[in-house]
């Protein structure tokens, strides 16, 4: 689950490296919306998909 969190917030950092007329249409309200949202609902999506290899240990 924090690797999820890390990778989402990676990404909605990577784009600070590109141009600055392009960081308009990256941090639009939309976008930043969806990334809010997926915040919230990806770590639960994992944690459901990986849910038996988290009751077993890992192992």
């Amino acid at each position: 689950m924090l690797a999820t969190w890390v990778a989402l917030t990676v990404l909605v950092l990577a784009p600070a490296a590109l141009p600055e007329h392009w960081q308009y249409y990256v941090y639009s309200p939309a976008s930043v919306g969806l990334w809010m949202l997926a915040m919230l609902v990806a770590p639960v999506v994992v944690c459901f998909v990986k849910w038996p290899w988290i009751r077993s240990g890992g192992g």
